[in-house]
This record gives C-alpha cells, sequence and structure tokens, in this order.
C-alpha cells in the first residue's frame, strides 16, 4: 500500500501541468499519447494501468527509483520477461510525434548523403527503431552500407538531438555494429561509421583515443543547413575542457568558508562533509551526499535542491531541524527506505561512503589520497562521479560511481581515464599539490567501474571488447544494500 501511494502521489504532481511522455527502457510509446493511469496495491509492489485511445498496458512496480519535477522513473516487471523494465514518465518538453517526425526526415537526408559520399556503396537499409533486445536506442538511425562482400555499420545522430545523446554515439554505434557482425553472414562488417551534426564531435573524438582499433571508426560531421560532410581526424587529447585546479586554492576556499560550515558539520560530524564544487571557489556541505548548504562569495546558503536561502542567525533552527530530518529519515538503517530524502542523490552517498574507506574497494588503494572529480570539467559538476586516488605503490587510480544502471558508463569512465592520463603525463598532479609525498608511477591509470552488482548494464561487456588493452579495467560489483556498509560481491 505505501508503494502504491508514493507512485500515486509522483504520478499527480507530474501530470498536474499536462500529460506525460511515457517511455520504457528508452522507447517512446507512441501509442500512450495523452495517457491516462490508475494505480492499485499488490502486495509490496503496486500496478500499474496505463490507458489511452491507442494502447492500454499493465506494469507490475517495483520502487520509484526517481521522482522529480520533471521525471518519474519506475523499475518494473513484465509478464514473460525475467529482466526489470525503466519505465519512465517526462513532463514537458517537445512533443513525441514532432521529434518522431523530425528522426525520419533525418532519415531520408542521411541516405542521401550517404549515397553521394560513398557512390560506390549500396545503404542496405537504414532504421530509426529501438531494438530493446540488443539495447538499441531508437535515438539515432542506424543501417549498412555495401560493396560486395564487405560491410560498414552506419550509426548517425540528428542535429535536433540533445547533448546527451550526441555524446552517447559512440556506445551505441560500438552495440550497433556489433550486432551487425553477429549477424552478418554473406558479407563481413569491417567497421563503423558515426554521422554527428556540425561542431559536436568533440567528445566523440576524444573518447576513440581509447579503443583498441581507432581505424575501426569512422568519424563524420554533417552541416544541418548545407548537408556538406566532412571526416573529423581521430583525436589523441581532446583535454581542452579540463583543468587540474591546484589543491591551495581549494584549500584557501575551505579555509575561508570553515568559520560558518564547521558550526554546520559539528551538528552531525559523521554524516556531514565539506568540500569544493568542481571548478568553482563554492564550498559544498554534504549530508551523505545530499546537499545541504553551500558557502558562496562570502555568505552561505542552506537547503536542499533549488530552494536554498541565505542563512542568518534567525535561520539555525531550521538548519538544526533539517539535519534532525536527516538523521533519521538519511540513516543507513532508516526504517522507510522508500521516501524520497533516502533515495535522493544515491551517488553523491555512494561516492562519501568510497571516499571514507576506498581500500574496501581494492586493498591496493591509498586511503591517505583520494579526490574528487580531479581534473575538473570547465563546465563545473556534471553530475557524474568520479574519484581520482593511487594505489600504495603510487599508480594513479579512476573510479567511476554508478548506483544505477548506465549504458553509457564505461564510456564516461574511459573519457574521464583519458583526461587523467593526459594531465598525469604533464606531471600536473605533482606540480599542483595533489598526492603529496607520493612518488607517482609512470604506468598508466588503473580504472575501477564501481556500482551495486545487478546494476551493471548487460551491454557494457560488448563496449569493453573494443576498448585498449592499456586500458586495465577492474569491475567492483557491491552488494544491494551497499548503504549499510560496502562489501564487495564480486571483482572482475
Amino acid at each position: 500500500m505505501e508503494l502504491a501511494n508514493e507512485l500515486r502521489r509522483a504520478l499527480d504532481g507530474l501530470c498536474a501541468n499536462g500529460k506525460p511522455e511515457v517511455r520504457e527502457n528508452g522507447e517512446w510509446l507512441a501509442g500512450l499519447e495523452g495517457v491516462q493511469y490508475e494505480v492499485s496495491a499488490q502486495g509490496e509492489a503496486a500496478l500499474l494501468h496505463l490507458w489511452s485511445a491507442q494502447q492500454s498496458l499493465v506494469r507490475r512496480v517495483l520502487r520509484v527509483a526517481e521522482d522529480s519535477r520533471d521525471r518519474v522513473v519506475l523499475e518494473v516487471s513484465r509478464f514473460g520477461y525475467s529482466r526489470h523494465a525503466k519505465l519512465e514518465f517526462l513532463a514537458g518538453g517537445a512533443r513525441p510525434e514532432s521529434r518522431r517526425v523530425e528522426r525520419e526526415q533525418f532519415s531520408t537526408r542521411l541516405r542521401r548523403i550517404l549515397t553521394d559520399h560513398f557512390p560506390d556503396e549500396t545503404v542496405e537499409s537504414l532504421v530509426t527503431s529501438a531494438d530493446l533486445h540488443h539495447s538499441i536506442s531508437g535515438s539515432y538511425t542506424r543501417g549498412l552500407l555495401r560493396r560486395g562482400s564487405e560491410a560498414c555499420a552506419v550509426l548517425a545522430a540528428s542535429p535536433n538531438e540533445d547533448g546527451a545523446t550526441i555524446d552517447g554515439a559512440l556506445t551505441f554505434g560500438l552495440i550497433w555494429l556489433q550486432h551487425a557482425r553477429d549477424r552478418a553472414r554473406r558479407y563481413s562488417v569491417r567497421g563503423l561509421r558515426l554521422f554527428l551534426p556540425h561542431r559536436s564531435s568533440t567528445v566523440t573524438a576524444h573518447r576513440m583515443a581509447a579503443l583498441a582499433s581507432p581505424q575501426e571508426v569512422e568519424l563524420y560531421e554533417y552541416h544541418p543547413k548545407y548537408w556538406r560532410v566532412r571526416r573529423i581526424a581521430r583525436s589523441s587529447a581532446g583535454n581542452s575542457d579540463t583543468s587540474v585546479v591546484p589543491r591551495r586554492e581549494i584549500e584557501q576556499a575551505i579555509a575561508a568558508a570553515m568559520p560558518l560550515a564547521e558550526r554546520i558539520r559539528r551538528l552531525a560530524p559523521e554524516a556531514i562533509r565539506v568540500g569544493v564544487a568542481p571548478a568553482t571557489q563554492e564550498v559544498t556541505l554534504r549530508f551523505r551526499g545530499l546537499e545541504i548548504a553551500r558557502w558562496r562569495l562570502g555568505d552561505m546558503w542552506y537547503g536542499l535542491g533549488d530552494g536554498q536561502a541565505p542563512l542568518n542567525p534567525e535561520k539555525w533552527p531550521a538548519v538544526e531541524a533539517l539535519v534532525r530530518q536527516l538523521e533519521t529519515q538519511r540513516h543507513p538503517l532508516a526504517s522507510d527506505t522508500k521516501q524520497r530524502l533516502y533515495r535522493a542523490q544515491a551517488e553523491r552517498w555512494l561516492e562519501t561512503m568510497v571516499a571514507a574507506d576506498p581500500a574496501r574497494i581494492d586493498a591496493r588503494l591509498d586511503p591517505r589520497h583520494i579526490y574528487a572529480q580531479v581534473p575538473a570539467f570547465s563546465s563545473g559538476d556534471r553530475g557524474i562521479i568520479d574519484l581520482l586516488g593511487v594505489t600504495r605503490d603510487g599508480r594513479l587510480a579512476v573510479l567511476e560511481l554508478k548506483a544505477s544502471e548506465d549504458i553509457q558508463l564505461v564510456m564516461q569512465a574511459v573519457d574521464y581515464w583519458l583526461r587523467v592520463r593526459f594531465h598525469h603525463d604533464k606531471d600536473e598532479f605533482r606540480r599542483f599539490g595533489y598526492f603529496p609525498e607520493v612518488p607517482l608511477s609512470a604506468k598508466p591509470p588503473l580504472l575501477f567501474l564501481v556500482a551495486p552488482g545487478f546494476r551493471f548494464h548487460p551491454s557494457i561487456d560488448i563496449v569493453l571488447r573494443y576498448l585498449s588493452p592499456e586500458i586495465e579495467i577492474a569491475r567492483i560489483a557491491l552488494a544491494e544494500n551497499w548503504r549499510r556498509g560496502l562489501r564487495v560481491v564480486f571483482r572482475q
């Protein structure tokens, strides 16, 4: 009954401003345009009935994975499937129908581009629909170009896709390449061609440096206005948007904030951590990963999310009340693990636990030296959790943390690994005060992928097989109840 009530509240809040877009495992469910819904309790789970004039759908809801003003994400089970699915409700934004039309129009234009640019090859197929069984997103147009007994896989993003979709093209391109190779019978698939909008390929070009055979992937940009195409040279660096902030600058910012920050920290010294927001001089205070206060330009602000307010003497009782609430609701042994404050910022919570005891992840890691998002991205906090540590024998170690399933885990991790290696080769960590008195090894960094055991997306194995053997990767699977203590269930 509790889950049913929580689900009903979440959907009622999201739908207050209009009918949402519904997606299952990333695929837009077009038939549920103008959706209506009904929620009923089913033991500890909840039954969700969705219907519209075109389609009806019933799912058993296991938990509300995310609940925000613009998005509700549910973990659901489907009849006849052993694997759980992700059901998303998205508020606002462009209407799905127009997005589908845009993608179909782009697919037609892409066919002309391929025909003009590769006149000796035949466009075997082009599709935009998702293939959920093989984890291929419907956000891209994909197909094959063929000449004789050889073919080349193609994947392209339309100019109307958002930045995250465009940056994710390499992951889905490799998955599509492997699928095309697995099903090829009368020809061989020699490689992949990626097509991205003008001036959007920097991240992809950078990530291609992590491939074992970069020559297997050709990267192109097209101009959406003139539809001209140019090939992009493989990048060996692409680190212009990261920098290493001198450690003394971070320490100075924390010192300036400490008179106020320390008073807040003393309210729950075991749970509250003080840090600096990446690429800024703003000091943050987080309660088991959840930001509760921020110091900027000499003033302290407190509160959760966008509701932060200036802290003055009259507001101290409110701060104390907030911390008392979090001590109850955001405690590892909290009785209600489904309420919002317990679930919020799960990866940040995981970050605080790993940073406090990195040797739990791997005994080689030195617990004295662990840093959050160093080097820092010029865009600030990306919402991606990266930790940089060092082994006891001086080898750098990158830790990528995920609390939920993410198909982009590997590419995001190697992206950061490439940047760490770049700055390490320039000796910037030592020069800027990191890892004091530790002789850093010249070897490439180690890479640890850390997530609960059942939260590793099955398709990451495909991506891993295309990476350079220079990148030494360890997959660390945690017990599902990791908030109660880090326990590694397997290492691979």
